[in-house]
């Protein structure tokens, strides 16, 4: 058959030279090989390039331009495009090596995998070397952002020509084998590394089919995605399944993410982690069956789920301008008024999923209308916009791409002041979604009934559907609690939370000990990186009341003495585990000994190459800004005694431990224990009834 595999051919394009690339002059071919079946074609160019350098700089280094060897390697066979590219110029001051290649992807042949690392290594330069550095990342950091522009110009000109698919390669009958290799990529550190498709995971995962790229599944619960953006959502699930060992979100929540950065991958998975921590910290995952909203909420809560608009989304409506905001902030206190909303919103995520079924196609988002009735001057109350700001702020972080649409009906004179004050904190693209009304201008053309239908309106708003939607009313003064009882209350709800936060520094790990008492005991942890990589220890030590062991409080905690010798004073009984920033950990170990066992978080500087002196990018970009060198971890740990669990056993392949999250934040007693893990692939939970 044949394939879309036009990536090399469009590559081929921008040589000699490359208008969309002004510092691109000129290139010449050096020397061109073929294999005898011509499976294999190789190119050696010599480029030629104007840096955009200072002047000044150009005239003490004494060139106008620099040039680059470059070695092209295309195996049609393999169907790869390996492409190594190294300075000339100044090679003995300033080393630059720059991999690329391409490649079909292995599930999808429409689609073509690019990967693309560099390294650079500055030995001396005139005395400018800062410089040197600061600006060969900024225009590499350039030219891969403009890459994938350059690519895209070509393949549409090879359309343009009548060129939409290029044959695969096929050995000829008579053709020898051939008798040229692909060379081997060297192992060097990465300064900037872009990656576009992997393989997608094929693991399966809960309440979605095995096949991820089966395109029925596409259009029955994700909806229409470009191959660029199915390929992102396949490598960020492929990254959380990697890095989060326990329970990942579905797909639809992992895509509203991507559709809140405009499917830009680094950006996504930032927000994403963020908020899966958040999610973990405060066990949003478990809010819809722990909380119970307060019968002042049930009473003058002004709001409800309310059928469907036309296009199946689940519709809430709010009435606003009737709810004595004042009187809910006084009588329950902000932190409540945020579980609310936020039960809300999973309830929100629910229902999608259910319409989703009902309707046969996807639902990832619901519609809001907003009764401004009624709205004044007594809604503007300083608190009372406090909180709302900061609901606005939580909402946006941990629910992007959940709003389809914001009907804001009935808005009076009042509304512009309230407008101005909130819409600063509402993403961009949320605000595109609102529709507002005056008066009663949602009655006309435009207005709700191309929204919703006739049947569904609310008797309220001129319909005939009865609302249960509460009418609110003042919250009787009776109800109001004290600025003492409600900041206790907030921060009750605020720290309602089996998880710590740390702070790591560099040459500050932060420790917690453990005593324990008798062996064979379990301990458990689960924690997440949330900011930079962390190296995790587990030492054992005999010392305690000669020490100066005791059970912390605080952050930054240091209990392992300097003057301490490992092998003497304390011994390592784990072994060290490097984690990255967004990973999330599970693990346990059974004591074979009583005393003290200390867990330790402690920042990861990663080693140099063993093979070059190059530099990191992470140290190069340490060097550039400026960093406390501070990492950040949330974790939760427990001691689960020999006596304290039954041989209650349930076996689990290797990779199946979601049901850890799920059995501890039921504040079930649960150990997992890796046996014999290098031979015997099961994972044991051990639960007490």
């Amino acid at each position: 058959g044949t394939c879309r595999y036009m990536s090399p051919h469009a590559y081929e394009r921008r040589f000699p030279t490359c208008h969309l690339i002004p510092m691109f002059v000129d290139s010449e071919v050096l020397e061109e090989t073929e294999s005898e079946d011509g499976s294999i074609h190789q190119v050696q160019r010599r480029c030629k390039l104007d840096v955009d350098a200072p002047r000044l700089l150009k005239r003490i280094a004494g060139v106008d331009y620099v040039y680059f060897s470059q070695e092209n390697t295309l195996n049609k066979r393999e169907r790869t495009l390996h492409i190594e590219s190294h300075n000339e110029t100044f090679s003995n001051r300033v080393i630059i090596h720059e991999l690329c290649s391409y490649s079909a992807h292995p599930e999808n042949e429409d689609w073509t995998c690019f990967e693309q690392s560099a390294s650079l290594d500055i030995k001396s330069f005139f005395g400018f070397e800062s410089t040197v550095e600061k600006m060969a990342m900024k225009q590499y950091a350039s030219s891969i952002k403009k890459g994938k522009e350059i690519i895209e110009f070509y393949l549409n000109q090879l359309e343009e020509e009548g060129i939409s698919h290029v044959p695969r390669w096929t050995p000829s009958l008579d053709a020898p084998s051939s008798s040229v290799t692909t060379k081997p990529v060297c192992a060097t550190p990465k300064l900037l590394h872009l990656e576009l498709p992997v393989t997608p995971a094929t693991e399966n995962q809960t309440g979605t089919p095995d096949d991820k790229l089966d395109a029925d599944y596409i259009k029955r619960y994700l909806g229409d995605l470009t191959p660029l953006q199915e390929s992102c959502l396949i490598r960020l699930r492929q990254w959380l399944q990697e890095s989060h060992k326990g329970k990942i979100p579905k797909d639809e929540h992992i895509l509203r993410f991507l559709r809140a950065r405009d499917f830009n991958m680094e950006k996504a998975r930032e927000i994403l982690c963020q908020s899966l921590t958040w999610r973990k910290q405060h066990q949003v995952d478990y809010l819809l069956e722990t909380w119970t909203s307060p019968q002042v909420l049930n009473d003058y809560y002004t709001g409800g789920w309310h059928h469907h608009d036309k296009e199946g989304r689940p519709l809430y409506i709010l009435r606003l301008g009737q709810m004595d905001t004042k009187g809910l902030v006084r009588a329950l206190g902000e932190e409540s008024l945020l579980r609310h909303v936020l039960s809300i919103n999973e309830e929100g995520l629910r229902r999608c999923e259910e319409n989703t079924k009902v309707f046969g196609r996807p639902i990832s988002c619901w519609t809001c209308l907003v009764d401004l009735e009624g709205l004044n001057m007594r809604h503007l109350w300083r608190p009372g916009v406090k909180a709302l700001l900061r609901i606005i702020e939580v909402v946006e972080a941990n629910y992007p791409e959940t709003l389809g649409r914001l009907l804001i009906l009935r808005a009076p004179r009042v509304f512009p002041v309230l407008w101005t004050l909130v819409s600063p904190f509402i993403d961009e693209n949320t605000r595109k979604k609102f529709l507002i009304y005056a008066g009663n201008d949602y009655q006309g053309p435009g207005g709700l009934l191309d929204y919703i239908d006739k049947e569904v309106i609310p008797d309220f708003l001129g319909g005939e559907c009865m609302c249960e939607v509460p009418e609110g009313g003042l919250v009787p003064k009776s109800l109001y609690r004290t600025a003492e009882e409600l900041e206790n209350e907030d921060i009750s709800l605020w720290t309602e939370t089996i998880y710590q936060s740390a702070s790591v520094f560099k040459g500050a790990p932060h420790e917690v000990v453990i005593e324990i008492i008798d062996a064979s005991s379990v301990i458990t942890w689960d924690f997440d990186v949330c900011k930079g990589d962390v190296v995790f220890h587990l030492y054992h030590s005999k010392l305690g009341q000669h020490s100066s062991i005791t059970t912390p409080g605080g952050n930054n905690v240091q209990l392992i003495d300097k003057s301490w010798t490992i092998g003497l004073d304390y011994s390592m009984v784990e072994s060290p585990l490097t984690c990255k920033e967004g990973e999330s950990v599970q693990g346990s170990h059974v004591t074979r000994w009583p005393g003290f066992y200390i867990l330790q978080w402690k920042f990861h500087t990663m080693p140099g190459s063993a093979s070059t002196n190059l530099p990191r990018v992470d140290d190069v970009l340490a060097s550039l800004q400026v960093s406390s060198h501070k990492c950040k971890v949330m974790y939760y740990t427990e001691v689960i005694g020999s006596e304290d669990f039954r041989l209650v056993c349930v076996c689990y392949q290797m990779g199946h431990q979601s049901n850890f999250n799920y059995f501890l934040n039921h504040t079930v007693y649960c150990v997992m224990i890796v046996l014999y893990h290098h031979f015997f692939p099961f994972y044991i939970f051990c639960i007490q009834y």
